[in-house]
């Protein structure tokens, strides 16, 4: 095991760091728990002294939802890569995707994603495994066997594809309820999106790209939480993205059903009239994703449905992409966006300068509620004394273009290029051993 993921033997004294935004307190780690919260607290000889007076200091971020391509993928990012741009970003936890290739559909490939974390030790890499075989839709795929495994799934997906088959999601529903697992559903109804380049609406109609509506989203969670409530299981949404798949979820929360979502930091900020109009011109496959960027008025509804809590959690969706597979034609364009380093920022823009959030709650969407929803032990704890170190410390005063040039990921296809973004993280602490200090990789 890579020493980097053990627990630091010295202390950690962290002075003046405002918890949640609140009062400037101490903090001080040992052994990997934070052993004494409070002020003027005493350094030990050996003990390391971070000064974070200013610094807003939060429970390391989770993100339910990243795709770290390998194996298979190499070429557009790596675990170890992936996760390097995880700390820099605050994260001490991410959820792996299973569209690797060889596809997570067994016990086999997510024990060995699992691992390559363990060895890269930048933080912690929990599989997701996917729900068919292959991703094909067709036959569920080793779900106990990878709930079984060292890796301990609990979490699956066919994100990408969506599970198309109403008696397939209801079987593989059924069938998680064993070990308490959620299948994390890409709603995304097939036959209404063929051929689909951007949201359907009227910069689709001017630009002639053939539109994706929103009802090829809201098909799929309407029937979804259907099957979730009849067979008793839980569900999550994946990237919700439309203002009627806030209101079905709302309805599915309000019968009480076991029912999550998430939404990624690009649809609280960006919307489809940047493929017309932007600094880098139109038709530009920088914000070609998926599910599409909608229209303001779906932001606007998406930013008050996490501020109320009918959305859950924020989830990057970090989609690497080697050059040139994103830097083609539309039509031929890769889609999907590089998020893990940007996601604090994007949301302290789009939910804490706007009032929609403050700093717990920032915690509680980007930390708390994604490790309750994944099952994940260990993260997403209360900043508290006896927690697991695992800790961002945030500056929010500051501001500054962004410029992928020098990211930790293998990939560059940020939306945000240019764009000036607030705050930025500088330090991460995974069980007391510091990833990033000072905003660098230690």
């Amino acid at each position: 095991m890579n020493d980097r993921i053990g627990t630091t033997r010295d202390g950690i004294v962290i002075r003046g760091a405002r918890i949640l935004g609140g009062e400037p307190a101490d903090i001080l780690i040992r052994d990997g728990l934070l052993v004494e919260i409070g002020q003027g607290l005493s350094a030990g000889e050996s003990d390391e002294t971070v000064e974070a007076e200013g610094l807003i200091a939060l429970p390391g971020l989770v993100d339910l939802h990243t795709h770290l391509r390998e194996p298979g993928r190499e070429d557009a990012e790596t675990v170890t890569t992936g996760t390097r741009a995880a700390a820099l970003g605050g994260y001490t936890a991410v959820h792996a995707m299973a569209n690797t290739d060889p596809v997570a559909d067994t016990a086999g490939v997510v024990e060995q994603v699992w691992r390559l974390g363990q060895e890269a030790g930048y933080c912690d890499v929990q599989p997701v495994g996917a729900v068919t075989v292959g991703l094909g839709g067709e036959h569920l795929a080793e779900l106990g066997a990878m709930a079984d495994s060292a890796a301990r799934v609990r979490v699956f997906s066919d994100d990408g594809r969506c599970v198309s088959d109403a008696v397939l999601m209801r079987r593989a529903l059924e069938y998680v309820k064993a070990f308490d697992g959620v299948v994390a559903q890409h709603a995304q109804e097939p036959r209404l999106t063929e051929g689909a380049q951007m949201n359907e609406g009227a910069v689709s109609g001017r630009l002639g790209l053939t539109g994706w509506p929103a009802v090829a989203e809201e098909a799929i969670i309407s029937r979804d939480c259907l099957l979730a409530a009849h067979v008793g299981s839980r569900l999550h949404i994946c990237h919700v993205s439309t203002a009627g798949s806030v209101e079905l979820i709302r309805w599915a929360k309000s019968k009480g059903w076991d029912v999550t979502a998430e939404v990624t930091p690009h649809h609280l900020l960006l919307t489809d009239d940047l493929v017309e109009d932007s600094p880098v011109g139109s038709y530009n496959p920088i914000y070609k994703v998926n599910p599409p960027l909608r229209t303001r008025a779906d932001v606007e509804a998406l930013r008050a449905a996490l501020a109320d809590g009918t959305i859950d959690c924020v989830a990057t969706d970090h989609a690497p992409h080697p050059v040139e597979d994103k830097e083609a034609e539309w039509a031929a364009a890769a889609m999907g966006m590089i998020g893990l380093e940007t996601a604090l920022a994007v949301v302290q823009e789009a939910m804490v300068e706007t009032g929609l959030l403050d700093w717990a709650g920032v915690a509680e969407r980007m930390s708390c509620a994604p490790a309750r929803i994944g099952r994940l032990r260990g993260h997403g704890q209360p900043i508290e004394v006896g927690a697991p170190a695992n800790l961002t410390l945030y500056d929010p005063a500051v501001r500054a273009a962004v410029d992928p040039a020098g990211y930790a990921s293998k990939s560059r296809n940020t939306p945000y290029q240019g764009l000036t973004l607030p705050g930025r993280v500088v330090a991460t602490f995974l069980r007391g051993r510091p990833t990033v200090l000072d905003g660098k990789l230690t």
